[in-house]
């Protein structure tokens, strides 16, 4: 009769002896670094108008999102083989060190090269802690109970996707921006020292022994103009070179990474891991997941503020119901899963509910009342929250101790990537369909052909540029911008102008919900594929292994 894997015991054959108490703290430390990473991507949105006019860069505004974006999702894949290989503890805490480091420079910086160069170190730490993170739990956590666990940093997005805007403001506005950064300091200590202290030396040497620095460099050769192109789409046209030209690049030096990767002997990415069907699945449904929720959520909070009148500090409160929801599904999907193991049925239910409510949001209208925009919200998030605990568990419990590390921060990855570009093609569809509905709604407003217009073009009477989806007193707006001769005749269209951009920018935001039902459909379909036994607990075969060691 096979003897029980101890619990103080991992399947590479060290002996941790942690208590529990001792695990749980371990867990919060990581938790804590994981919320100032996902804080630190949100954060700096409502600080970085006062942030490029104090550092003269508003020529460089984008690439302060930009390059924390590149560093962060190019490294993740990397740092998942390095932790395999030379350990967990060592690479989390020079990542943590390295954050804090940046962190620092970025508050000081005087120059907006400064602040870009502060925020890519910022990226190029923080792309370590979530995979690495994720890993973590796979060590310390027995199979059956990752998804429990795994639910937490579900929540902590969750919460760190509504906080960051509140508290990049009010720390913008009452102590400077430069705290945005020094915040993270004493935090980042507390979980450095946990760390530090209580750790284990987690590292499987199995997973592989030398870097592939060929590899890592055509990976980041690769992912780099991608991610740049999809940036850059916020301004240009698909069809312009510094769009559609560095897409195709990267994906042909996607070709040759593959073809690399796929001939080296200890790739970077792990090619032979996604023949594993429930890997593929699981990492395939993730980017879909992510394409859904970020492609097309992330326009809530313009809505709000646009439409309805919120201020920055309001429409990030109003956005509690969906991140509440999503920690409650995120924890009961683990705890189900924990108890029963059973994971197809809950992940299929989730992606169908996620597909509910994105179809729900697809009825958004200038007056739809807030309060009802909460329940579409709270049942969005009750279907991507189990996302967050299921997949992850999954991926973890279908690999080899041996290759955690790289299978999650796949994973991660494609969460990131899927993220990326939905939130490009929701931006794309959101601009064409503000196009097409402007002039409808003004014209359905009383205001005169004319006009119509110069506000289909995105003028003013006066010919000036607008951004029509700006906050504030819009009607003023559009009046200043009117030569005063004209003010008289233009005063009495206002109302029913404000009324139809409102109308057709609310129609634009419901608009990019199609995409996302398409994407959560997708991620359904392709979850029925998965096998319908319960998940993978460790072997026999692997237990007598451990005992051996």
């Amino acid at each position: 009769m096979t003897a029980p894997l101890a619990l103080d015991r991992h399947p590479d054959g060290h002996s941790f002896n942690l208590s529990p108490r001792q695990k749980l703290e371990i867990l919060g430390a990581i938790l804590l670094a994981l919320f100032l990473f996902a804080l630190d991507q949100t954060v700096v949105g409502t600080a970085l108008p006062k942030i490029s006019t104090a550092l003269n860069g508003q020529s460089l505004y984008t690439w302060a999102f930009t390059i924390y974006l590149l560093t962060s999702t190019i490294t993740g894949p990397i740092y998942g083989k390095l932790s395999d290989l030379y350990g967990r503890r060592p690479i989390f805490i020079w990542a943590v060190s390295l954050f804090l480091a940046s962190s620092i420079f970025a508050g000081l910086s005087q120059e907006m090269w400064q602040f870009i160069l502060a925020r890519g170190l910022q990226g190029l730490a923080g792309g370590a802690v979530f995979p690495i993170a994720l890993a973590v739990i796979a060590d310390l956590y027995e199979p059956e109970e990752r998804a429990k666990y795994g639910a937490l940093f579900g929540a902590v997005f969750g919460v760190s996707s509504v906080l960051g805007p509140i508290l990049g403001g009010f720390l913008t506005d009452n102590f400077g921006w430069p705290w945005i950064f020094f915040v993270n300091v004493p935090i980042g200590l507390v979980s450095l020292f946990v760390c530090w202290r209580l750790l284990p030396p987690i590292k499987n040497p199995e997973g592989g022994k030398n870097i592939d620095y060929v590899g890592a460099a055509l990976f980041a050769a690769a992912i780099g103009p991608i991610l740049v192109g999809l940036s850059n789409k916020r301004s240009l046209e698909w069809t312009d070179p510094w769009v559609g030209g560095l897409i195709l690049l990267g994906l042909a030096m996607v070709a040759v990474f593959l073809f690399w990767e796929s001939r080296a002997k200890d790739p970077i990415v792990r090619l032979d891991l996604f023949r594993n069907r429930t890997l593929t699945i699981s990492v395939l449904s993730m980017f879909l997941a992510a394409f859904g929720f970020f492609g097309a959520i992330v326009f809530l909070p313009q809505w709000l503020q646009v439409v309805k009148g919120l201020g920055a500090t309001e429409s990030g409160l109003n956005l509690l119901p969906l991140v509440g929801a999503l920690i409650v599904g995120a924890t009961v999907s683990g705890q189900i899963v924990a108890k029963t193991g059973r994971y197809k049925v809950v992940i299929l239910g989730a992606m169908v509910v996620l597909a509910v409510g994105l179809y729900l949001m697809t009825n958004l209208r200038a007056d739809t009342s807030v309060s009802t925009v909460w329940l579409w919200m709270a049942i969005t998030g009750l279907g991507v929250g189990p996302s967050f605990a299921v997949f992850t568990a999954l991926v973890q419990n279908s690999v080899k101790p041996a290759v955690v590390g790289v299978a999650t921060a796949s994973l991660t990855f494609f969460q990131q990537i899927g993220g990326t570009i939905g939130l490009t093609i929701a931006g794309t569809i959101l601009a064409d369909s503000l196009t097409r509905e402007l002039p409808a709604r003004l014209v359905a407003n009383g205001v005169p052909k004319q006009f119509v217009d110069q506000f289909a073009a995105g003028g003013t009477a006066g010919g000036s540029a607008l951004d029509l989806t700006g906050t504030g007193d819009l009607g003023a707006t559009i009046l200043a911008g009117v030569p005063e001769a004209f003010r008289p005749l233009v005063a009495p269209l206002i109302p029913g102008i404000v009324t139809g951009i409102h109308e057709a920018f609310a129609l634009a935001i419901s608009s990019t919900f199609w995409v996302s039902i398409g994407a959560a459909a997708l991620a359904a379909v392709l979850v029925l594929f998965l096998g319908a036994t319960p998940q993978r607990f460790i072997s026999a075969e692997e237990r007598e292994e451990v005992l051996r060691s």
